[in-house]
């Protein structure tokens, strides 16, 4: 084991293709349809069932589903929306799409995910007059850890607040309630929307993609018109109908659809979810396993809370020393994330260093290691071996 050396790099995360991946792809493209055919609606119907949720719309990306759920949420300009700045910029972006207010809260220090208790201080400490500007919260599952969503809706009804939930990270994750019934992150029962993505480094890869969930027949209903140009052939909608062809376009939409072929795939992908979530969980007990009692830090997972790890972070001292040192060994750990509220393009909404204190300080120390279900236990183990080297 000590002689092993990879032969090419192990990254952060990587999708796995399967024959039966390549099998179904081919299928689709010797078939009649290439996009609009009868693959998307099967692959909504079958993850639908995986989330547990009553509705599933598939569309180009985890990004073009944030934006059309702020559409359907009906974001405004003058609208605030509180969302973490541990994040990729997507989940906040999509309120600035819509000409939104994004307001950030502090994570928690023990789970990076958003702090409720400071979003709750927030809330309390704007003046009434002020506080109906705020419309909706945008929490994230991160790394694949679910937020408490009764605590989160029980929050947004005290305020009058939506909440879109951010689940990239966490299809099969789940956490127990009160009750001890197991809730499904993005299963539509507690937050009004819920998004996933399918790119290459997530459970599910379609090349490029992404999904919004939901309980609602109406926002279902309109997230289809809004990924296809805001276009309908509905004859219950249609204010006219001129024959078999005819359409009309009731209000401004994206072509954001997603292609039978990248339907295919996600079908095929599907089919494993639960087989790679367990791999991907089995990692993880290895890496915690291997860090215990030394100076990599890993966060314990709240008990009743199943974590889905899209991600594996460790906190370490010397950070940008053990990326590169790693990178020198051909481990091409990542960094998850840089703070959004640090990137440039906020600061000029006034946002500066020191406004999110745990955050920044998780930035400073924050490390991805690799974590995918292709992942060999030799690979694991020489990677675990390079990191105890550097920092023990």
């Amino acid at each position: 084991m000590s002689n092993f050396a990879p032969t090419k790099p192990i990254s952060y995360g990587r999708q796995t293709i399967t024959e039966a991946d390549i099998a179904a792809v081919v299928e689709v493209l010797q078939s009649d349809y290439l996009t609009q055919g009868p693959k998307p609606i099967e692959f909504e119907t079958a993850f639908a069932h995986y989330i547990g949720s009553k509705y599933a719309a598939v569309v180009s990306s985890g990004a073009a589903a944030l934006h059309l759920c702020a559409m359907t949420l009906e974001v405004k300009p003058g609208d605030k929306v509180i969302t973490s700045p541990i994040t990729f910029t997507s989940s906040a972006n999509c309120v600035r799409y819509c000409g939104g207010e994004v307001v950030f809260s502090d994570i928690e220090e023990s789970t990076y995910v958003l702090d409720i208790q400071k979003v709750r201080t927030l809330l309390e400490r704007t003046p009434k007059a002020e506080r109906s500007a705020y419309k909706g919260v945008v929490p994230v599952d991160f790394a694949g850890l679910p937020v408490d969503m009764v605590a989160w809706r029980e929050l947004a009804d005290e305020f009058g607040l939506w909440i879109l939930e951010d689940a990239c990270h966490a299809p099969g994750a789940s956490f127990l309630d009160r009750q001890g019934v197991e809730r499904r992150a993005g299963d539509g029962s507690l937050a009004d929307l819920a998004i996933f993505s399918f790119h290459p480094v997530k459970h599910i890869a379609t090349a490029e993609g992404g999904a919004v969930t939901t309980n609602r027949q109406d926002y279902y209903e309109r997230i289809g018109r809004l990924r296809t140009h805001g276009i309908t052939r509905d004859p219950n909608i249609l204010q006219e109908n001129h024959g078999g062809w005819y359409y009309e376009m009731h209000e401004l939409g994206y072509n954001y659809r997603l292609t039978d072929v990248q339907a295919a795939l996600g079908i095929e992908q599907l089919k494993r979810a639960e087989q790679s979530l367990k791999r991907r969980r089995d990692i993880a007990r290895r890496y915690e396993e291997a860090f215990a009692g030394t100076p990599v830090l890993v966060r314990s997972v709240p008990t009743g809370f199943h974590h889905a790890y899209h991600l594996f972070v460790v906190e370490v001292a010397k950070r940008r020393e053990l990326y590169d040192a790693l990178r020198t060994k051909n481990i091409f750990a990542q960094v998850h994330y840089i703070p959004v509220h640090l990137q440039p393009y906020y600061r000029e909404f006034g946002w500066e260093r020191g406004d999110m204190p745990v955050a920044e300080a998780y930035y400073e120390h924050c490390l991805s290691l690799p974590m995918f279900p292709a992942l060999t236990d030799e690979e694991q183990e020489y990677v675990i071996k390079n990191v105890l080297e550097f920092c023990t």
